[in-house]
């Protein structure tokens, strides 16, 4: 009696050559013709047009460098090392599930070791992040991983807060319901006091 085959598992294929613009307006256009509507009448004539240059723009953080934003550091801490933190950041985001948005606030903090970088970096990293097709665990993920790995901090402690549209405008339709997400890694994760401070400072 022969042996069954083994079953061949396929990977997903990524797509690494975009499609033209025009495809790009097109697929809009059959979007609209989909959802029941005419993509010629005067009012969705130039939606795709508008559509695209939105992609565009919420995309954006495909073409941008997170290592590139971090990599212009200062050395000179003058022995500081305490926690350095971001508050508020806004979060725009797009589900990688629905396409439908998040919407929130981030929090960021690192332990410099030897050097620090510009806050304005910082938040520039959760904007990249963010501007991909994303979940929010892996986005939290991300920006604590790009920070670890380019400033060798002693410690970095990342939490968002959004709510899903995907959540609030379809499916079970509950509103005003948020997700937090965590991430530490070094002395936030081995202190229990520090990590305790910086969530009390994060949301105080």
């Amino acid at each position: 009696m022969s042996a069954s085959p083994v079953p061949v598992v396929s990977k997903p294929v990524l797509v690494t050559t975009r499609p033209s613009r025009e495809q790009a307006l097109e697929a809009v256009r059959t979007l609209i013709a989909w959802a029941g509507d005419d993509p010629s009448r005067p009012g969705l004539v130039d939606t795709p047009k508008r559509v695209v240059d939105a992609y565009g723009e919420w995309f954006d953080g495909y073409d941008a460098d997170a290592g590139k934003e971090l990599s212009r550091t200062f050395e000179d801490v003058q022995g500081y090392d305490d926690m350095v933190l971001l508050r508020d950041i806004e979060v725009e985001s797009h589900c990688e599930h629905h396409m439908a948005p998040f919407l929130g606030k981030a929090y960021v903090a690192y332990i410099p070791s030897e050097k620090v970088v510009g806050i304005s970096k910082l938040a520039r990293v959760v904007e990249i992040f963010a501007r991909r097709l994303q979940n929010q665990e892996t986005l939290t993920q991300d920006i604590a991983d790009a920070i670890e790995a380019h400033l060798s901090p002693a410690g970095v402690a990342v939490l968002i807060d959004a709510e899903h549209q995907c959540m609030t405008t379809r499916g079970v339709h509950h509103r005003h319901v948020s997700t937090i997400t965590t991430r530490f890694t070094g002395a936030f994760k081995s202190d229990p006091a520090l990590t305790d401070r910086f969530l009390k400072l994060a949301k105080g």
